[in-house]
């Protein structure tokens, strides 16, 4: 298996791609990378060049620039050479942990979409309190969406968790303002309809509230809301953190209880994380394309590598290819 690695993308970058990287070749069985970007750099950390090629860029896009004009104007991008390699079949999927919306751009432009496939999707899974995890699509890929779409991000969705989480007839959920049925406003209640009708295991309508308690296997949304629930779930997990530092630190006495549960303090940070599951997977592109966080550390860039391989390895982007097929979806509904 050959994956393209945008070693230049992510807040800690080269760093913790290289290191990442050379992680995954020497646990994951014929695995090769090739790290996209500029190679001095990159050589400061490559310690070990087994299964690793390094094709050399200097160009980088940045978090200010603008996607679609940085993908079409920086052509030499370690970005967009990374998409490259996945076209000319020369790597079967990426990860990139940058510019998500030039990662999006360089899927559709250069790596394109599955034939019936509308509108991909950006699709991290989320930690839940049992530990399960749970898939929202989308987060952001299209802030604009038609019933029709949320009706094929619920079939990727299915297939994903189905295949690569191993998660049997795994449960869909629509993200709504309640769970009765008719909820919700023109978007939502014909998206309920289409997937009622649909072989999937829909569970109908779950709220924002529930999302952690593991209330469905995949819950589907427009980018617009699904990108507010993503962004709430960060936001708050990061508030409670700090403001548990805060009351350990405040005294001598919670100090002393700091020092005891420690342990079980960083289990806890370990099992919100939601790096532990990999990255975004940018679901409806003739490859696998995946968004890693962008403070993605050395491990969560491994955990993006691992997610990738399954992607690749079940067959995902086949599978949901023959489904859309088979079910002969209209579009634009």
């Amino acid at each position: 298996m050959k994956l393209a690695i945008d070693a230049m993308g992510g807040d800690h970058a080269p760093k913790a791609v290289v290191l990442g990287a050379m992680k995954a070749v020497s646990e994951i069985d014929q695995l090769h990378i090739t790290l996209v970007g500029d190679e001095a750099k990159i050589n400061e950390y490559l310690t070990d060049t087994k299964n690793i090629d390094i094709l050399h860029t200097t160009e980088v896009i940045t978090s200010e620039d603008e996607p679609v004009r940085a993908v079409r104007r920086k052509k030499k991008a370690s970005l967009v050479l990374m998409a490259q390699e996945v076209k000319e079949g020369r790597a079967d999927a990426c990860i990139s942990a940058g510019n998500t919306g030039a990662l999006m751009s360089a899927g559709l432009f250069i790596v394109g979409r599955i034939t019936g496939i509308e509108r991909p999707a950006l699709s991290p899974t989320l930690p839940t309190l049992d530990g399960q995890g749970f898939l929202l699509l989308d987060v952001g890929a299209n802030v604009d969406a038609k019933p029709n779409h949320l009706l094929q991000y619920a079939l990727m969705g299915s297939i994903y968790v189905e295949q690569v989480r191993s998660i049997t007839n795994p449960r869909v959920g629509l993200l709504n303002v309640g769970t009765e049925d008719g909820k919700g406003n023109d978007l939502t209640k014909k998206a309920f309809h289409l997937l009622s009708d649909t072989p999937i295991n829909f569970i109908g309508n779950v709220e924002a509230r529930d999302l952690l308690t593991n209330v469905a296997d995949v819950v589907v949304t427009d980018g617009f809301t699904g990108n507010i629930a993503l962004k709430t779930i960060e936001g708050t997990a990061g508030a409670m953190f700090s403001m548990l530092k805060e009351t350990f630190m405040s005294s001598v006495k919670t100090k002393i209880a700091a020092g005891m549960i420690k342990n079980d303090l960083k289990g806890l940070k370990a099992k919100l994380d939601y790096a532990e599951y990999g990255g975004a997977g940018l679901f409806g592109l003739a490859a696998p394309v995946v968004k890693a966080h962008g403070s993605s550390d050395s491990n969560a860039i491994y955990n993006a590598v691992k997610q990738t391989c399954h992607m690749v390895n079940n067959q995902i982007t086949e599978t949901i290819k023959q489904t859309i097929e088979t079910m002969n979806l209209e579009g634009d509904k």
